[in-house]
């Protein structure tokens, strides 16, 4: 009888373990990922709880200050325990960490995509990494501030009326209580407003000139340079912040947005939901710059957000990576709050976005616009090349010359090649 107990207790035993194991899902690895996006910290460890309760999978969320993610992803990668997951912004640091990446071909993850048009290879067709989110960026407008001057933004079209709506608001800052464009910042939590985001204009109408690029150029002409003039100066010299103050950086530009302080704003898909929070109406107009036919410009889109799996690291953990890759981007809640961050995932089964600047660059491609590809993507050694134009900038933010101007366009073309050579050993 005692041993009739004892097989039963045995039995008891094993199905307890049994099911939980079940309930973990014989959770094996664990995941680390480094995250590229400071705004997505929160959601991701949110997510990771999450994760873990449902899988008994442990996810450690790590993000570097702003500014410093390849440093930190360098220092990382050679510890005994580095991320299993990693982002890598553009071709070129994907190639970087070429050998240390997981191919992704015929992975469940890649199998989600509902788009190769942005993912990262190599020549022999390894998939290197893949986007976790495509967005969009131009320049927020909240038409309340624009028709208290009896404005609309239907009525901007191109530079000139831009430009027309930007000086007339500037100079009735005073008595409006509001100015033109938000703070555009050159400290490191803000200068790529401007040396990534805003320098794509000149190179996406280089690159149209010579044929969709593929691949880094080795140089560059400047020939749009003074496009990137014409919308830089207007943002400056018609901001909340003088020009000779931008460089120290320090300002809110988001809060001087959301808080009626100013009517533009350099900014992207990523800030919808904060920005429509404040502003309901908040819309997006194109990079207007003075481009013949730029009446049928759309926004700038793509990614600079892409998923890399470590490929030097045990399998289990390389599973159980790519399985919360795949969760993240299925399973309806966790889909819901990434969407709800990030605008938009390019998966199958992802969470459908609502974001309003989104839909926007949907609306302007309906009605014949053009897009804006993200040839950015493609400065060489891209850390070291913007912290050159952010000088050569900061300079000609104090001293509005020609001959400082000319630094500026060194820092962008010369530099260009510069770069290029570093990374390419030439």
């Amino acid at each position: 009888m005692r041993s009739k107990r004892i097989i039963a207790l045995l039995i008891c035993v094993m199905l307890v373990v049994s099911m939980t194991a079940c309930s973990f899902g014989g959770a094996k690895g664990s995941v680390y990922w480094l995250n590229f996006k400071p705004e997505l910290d929160e959601t991701l460890r949110t997510l990771a709880a999450m994760y873990k309760e449902q899988t008994g999978v442990s996810v450690k969320i790590e993000t570097p200050e702003s500014g410093t993610y390849l440093q930190t992803l360098q220092e990382e990668m050679n510890t005994k325990n580095p991320p299993t997951l990693f982002v890598v912004n553009n071709q070129s640091v994907a190639d970087v960490w070429k050998e240390e990446i997981l191919d992704l071909t015929g992975t469940p993850i890649y199998s989600e995509l509902n788009t190769a048009s942005y993912n990262l290879t190599t020549e022999d067709g390894r998939i290197l990494a893949i986007p976790y989110c495509l967005e969009c960026y131009g320049i927020a407008v909240n038409p309340d501030l624009l028709s208290r001057m009896g404005y609309s933004v239907d009525s901007i079209t191109n530079f000139e009326t831009l430009k027309k709506v930007v000086e007339s608001i500037h100079q009735n800052a005073s008595w409006l209580g509001f100015d033109a464009f938000c703070s555009p910042d050159l400290d490191a939590d803000s200068s790529w407003r401007v040396t990534g985001h805003l320098a794509n204009l000149e190179y996406y109408y280089e690159e149209q000139d010579s044929g969709t690029w593929k691949e880094a150029p080795a140089s560059i002409t400047g020939a749009y340079l003074s496009n990137y003039k014409n919308l830089y100066d207007l943002c400056i010299n018609n901001a909340v912040t003088k020009p000779e103050e931008l460089e120290k950086g320090g300002h809110n530009p988001t809060e001087e947005f959301t808080s009626g302080k100013a009517a533009f704003f350099l900014t992207g898909s990523w800030d919808y939901a904060k920005l429509s929070a404040a502003v309901p109406n908040v819309t997006m107009i194109p990079y207007y710059c003075g481009i013949k036919g730029e009446e049928k410009a759309g926004l700038n889109s793509g990614s600079e957000n892409f998923w890399a799996v470590n490929g030097g690291i045990e399998e289990d953990d390389q599973k159980a990576t790519v399985d919360f890759m795949k969760w993240l981007v299925t399973d309806d809640e966790a889909s819901n709050l990434m969407v709800g961050q990030v605008g938009n995932m390019p998966y199958k089964n992802a969470a459908k976005s609502d974001n309003g600047f989104l839909a926007k660059q949907n609306e302007l491609i309906k009605n014949g616009c053009y897009k804006m590809d993200w040839a950015m993507l493609y400065q060489p050694n891209s850390n070291t090349y913007r912290e050159e134009l952010v000088t050569a900038l900061a300079a000609y933010n104090a001293d509005r010359s020609d001959a400082s101007w000319a630094k500026v366009k060194e820092a962008f073309v010369d530099n260009w090649a510069k770069q290029y050579a570093a990374v390419n050993n030439k």
